[in-house]
């Protein structure tokens, strides 16, 4: 239980995730930008740190070929109780997210978003346990929509600057 699921995809990049008004996107669209994917939550202890900093970087680092995807997940004791609407106006309004959010996800279990089992997959957790711990668990995705690194819930978002930057100049 809680293994690497096995995926056929081998970039992030073959994904269809739906935004929060249930449009298609696929994530073709951030071929050559370095990514970093994250299950967010509006009513967790980790909240105000995790948007602050995701915006911040985000500002810091948008021109510069970097994306955040924000992927609500209500998994973790019902922290993100909201509809998808109410979900990008929070992060919008509260925390000036102007990266995109989209439709409220599972990232653990038979019905996780398969954008998740491929990321979960190409990036195990600790003692190999593919499953996403807690709410703001990040993804660092390279240019060619591969999975560099997998940070826990309490690693902050300007903690990864300094890997932010090295893949970027990759």
């Amino acid at each position: 239980m809680g293994a690497a699921e096995s995926v056929p995809e081998t970039s992030i990049h073959e994904f269809t995730v739906k935004d929060c008004n249930g449009k298609e996107v696929s994530l073709e669209t951030y071929k050559g930008k370095v990514l970093l994917v994250v299950n967010v939550a509006s009513k967790c202890g980790f909240t105000e740190t995790n948007y602050t900093q995701l915006t911040e970087l985000y500002q810091k680092y948008r021109d510069k070929d970097f994306e955040i995807l924000a992927f609500p997940c209500n998994q973790f004791l019902r922290q993100e109780p909201g509809t998808d609407q109410q979900i990008q106006d929070f992060a919008c309004t509260r925390f000036k997210a102007e990266y995109p959010v989209f439709q409220k996800v599972r990232v653990n279990g038979p019905d996780a978003a398969p954008v998740y089992k491929f990321l979960k997959a190409s990036k195990p957790g600790l003692f190999g346990s593919s499953r996403i711990k807690w709410n703001f668990t990040k993804f660092l995705v390279d240019k060619d929509g591969k999975v560099i690194e997998r940070y826990g819930t309490s690693t902050a978002p300007m903690a990864i600057e300094k890997d932010i930057q090295k893949a970027l100049e990759e």
